[in-house]
């Protein structure tokens, strides 16, 4: 039988984390790409047009590429984890805002298990499924404002709060013995995760607010969408 992750070894918070091997990366690799081809499949349906799914495919990659370039360029790296990126959730955000909810569910979820590769070490499966696909699957929340007024802000809090939901989760489920005595594990989860998911959402809905920034992001999203 495969085995997809290697014996647990100590890091330097004096906790027991798991690395994946070469087959489970690829394993996780694998089960991106058939995310992302599952969301661009779920919209050609609908589109009947292999030139839309051609068009999702790039667009949606070129947001992924560039949210992952921006989430290295950190403001801010807080010691247990999270970091203020240069605009790094906006771009996931915009798949949903072009291609819907389901696209953006399922891309954002793909995403999560590349920030994983990137840094493929976790706790416990759960642990790994909270911190990473949902939370940035969650992102992809976006979708469900696509086609409505303001809808690229309306979609980005949505998908900013579902991934604060999953951060706070997993702060006080997993690691809710960091809190200092006396600190309720939800106080200490709400507070230290709000630290650098807050900073960065209120500095890209101040740039998206911007009369001429939210001209240039419809007209990506008809250069997006149109067949």
């Amino acid at each position: 039988m495969p085995k997809f992750f290697a014996s647990p070894t100590v890091n330097s918070w004096d906790e027991n984390v798991f690395q994946l091997t070469t087959t489970g990366i690829i394993t996780v690799i694998v089960l991106m790409v058939l995310l992302i081809l599952t969301a661009i499949l779920l919209r050609q349906k609908k589109a009947h047009s292999a030139k839309v799914a051609t068009k999702q495919l790039v667009f949606s990659g070129v947001a992924m590429a560039l949210a992952i370039v921006t989430s290295e360029i950190k403001f801010a790296r807080l010691p247990m984890g999270g970091s203020i990126t240069l605009f790094s959730m906006l771009f996931i955000v915009l798949i949903g805002y072009w291609y819907g909810a389901k696209a953006g569910l399922l891309t954002g979820f793909a995403y999560g298990l590349l920030q994983f590769v990137l840094d493929p070490v976790f706790y416990s499966p759960i642990q790994l499924l909270v911190d990473y696909p949902l939370a940035f699957g969650a992102l992809g929340l976006s979708g469900f404002f696509s086609g409505k007024k303001h809808g690229l802000l309306l979609g980005y809090i949505a998908g900013v709060i579902g991934r604060y939901f999953f951060a706070v989760l997993s702060g006080v489920v997993f690691f809710a013995h960091y809190a200092p005595d006396g600190t309720p594990a939800m106080i200490y989860s709400l507070t230290y995760n709000a630290t650098y998911i807050v900073p960065e959402a209120v500095v890209t809905l101040v740039l998206l607010a911007i009369p001429a920034v939210a001209k240039a992001m419809q007209r990506v999203k008809v250069m997006a969408t149109e067949a």
